[in-house]
Formats: structure tokens, sequence, C-alpha cells
């Protein structure tokens, strides 16, 4: 599903974030990516998801060498993962439900199937009875959610996350830690970034540890 070979990402100012990490993730996995502050966790989760392209190595995704595709085909790439960002990356201008909407738009959905979807979507996360309410009017914990349902609209098979309960409250990260474990029961392939012990002690997955972007166990 994920196979990460030989991964290095040099930034012009001489920073190594990421040092020759190789590692593979089964597709149905649930795996956390772990370390410190700086540690290299969120350089990790651009590379994994086409943001920015190492300076060495490759990453393999359903047979797929993304680190050599053009630039035109990564929103190709990407419809087949779902990604949730630490910031959320809200339209704060637009409700909850085009929000969810804007990915179905993108791939070209007809607009009575995309609604249907991103309705669906949005009660998946307990947000339904929210669709018309922008983001702002909106709790930390409901916004991280109404990325979430962003993140699943397009039916993704893998979900690349990067600090998802970053901020949060211990209540709201509760819900978002069930939310993933649901989607990980259903076979989706669950990548996450973070250093909350708590969720790691909860789910028990495998670990990638990385300590100043260099792997320190979980590479199998």
């Amino acid at each position: 599903m994920i196979s990460v070979s030989a991964l290095t990402k040099r930034y012009p100012e001489g920073l190594e974030a990421i040092k020759d990490v190789t590692f593979d993730i089964s597709a149905g996995e649930m795996v956390f990516i772990s370390g410190h502050s700086g540690a290299g966790k969120s350089t990790l989760f651009k590379l994994l998801a086409a943001i920015e392209r190492p300076t060495s190595g490759s990453i393999v995704i359903n047979g797929q060498n993304i680190t050599a595709l053009r630039q035109s085909a990564i929103p190709y790439l990407r419809r087949n993962i779902g990604l949730i960002f630490q910031d959320q990356k809200l339209l704060f201008d637009r409700t909850a439900l085009d929000n969810v909407l804007l990915p179905l738009a993108i791939v070209g959905l007809p607009h009575k199937e995309a609604v249907r979807r991103a309705r669906a979507a949005l009660d998946k996360v307990g947000l339904l009875d929210r669709e018309n309410v922008n983001p702002i009017a909106l709790s930390g914990g409901e916004q991280q959610r109404l990325a979430i349902a962003r993140a699943i609209v397009n039916r993704p098979s893998i979900m690349l996350a990067d600090e998802p309960t970053a901020n949060l409250d211990s209540d709201s990260a509760s819900t978002i830690h069930a939310l993933f474990r649901a989607f990980h029961q259903v076979g989706v392939t669950v990548v996450v970034a973070t250093h909350d012990p708590q969720w790691m002690a909860q789910f028990s997955p495998r670990i990638i540890r990385l300590e100043r972007g260099r792997l320190l166990g979980g590479a199998a």
C-alpha cells in the first residue's frame, strides 16, 4: 500500500528534516508517526501527501511512485487519499456543507449526488444539523470534525492526518479518536502524525518513531 525507501528531505538552508527513512505500511493498517516537536513528523506527512517532494528516495503508494509524478497528476493521486491538517484549512466564507462539497465539485460529481454524499459525511461526524453554519461559528472540535468530513467524502482508502487532536480538549479529542477507530475498522489505511500518548495507549497501533528526522523504530 505505502512503501517508503531511503527518504531524505533537505531544505535549502541545509536542514535535513528527514534522513534516510525506510518503512512499509500494509493496506488496512493503522500506523502512528511519533516523535518530539521538530522530529520530522509534519515533514513526513507532507511528503506522503505529495505536498512537498523529497531530496532523494522514493514513496510508492498503490504501486505508483508519487515522487516521480508531474505536478498536474497530484490532484488525481489525492482523490484516493483523505488529508487532515493540524490547522484544518477550512474555507471560513462558506458553509460547512459547501466545505465538504468542494472535493466533489473538483472531481465533477453531479450536484445532487454530491450533496447526498456531503450530507452523509457530515452525518458520519455528527455535524449534519450544522450544515448551513460557517466554520467560524463552530467549536475547535467541530471544526476538526468538519475537516474530517471533507477528507472522507471521496471515500478514500488512505487517510493521512497531521496532529488531528492538537489543541483540542479531552472530550473533543476522544470524539476524534473514535472516528479514526471507526474508519480503520472498515478497512481504511490510517496514518497519523501525533505525539498524543493517550491516543497511542488506547489504540496500540504500530508506531513509527522519529528523532531529528531519523527512524528510531516501527519500520516493520
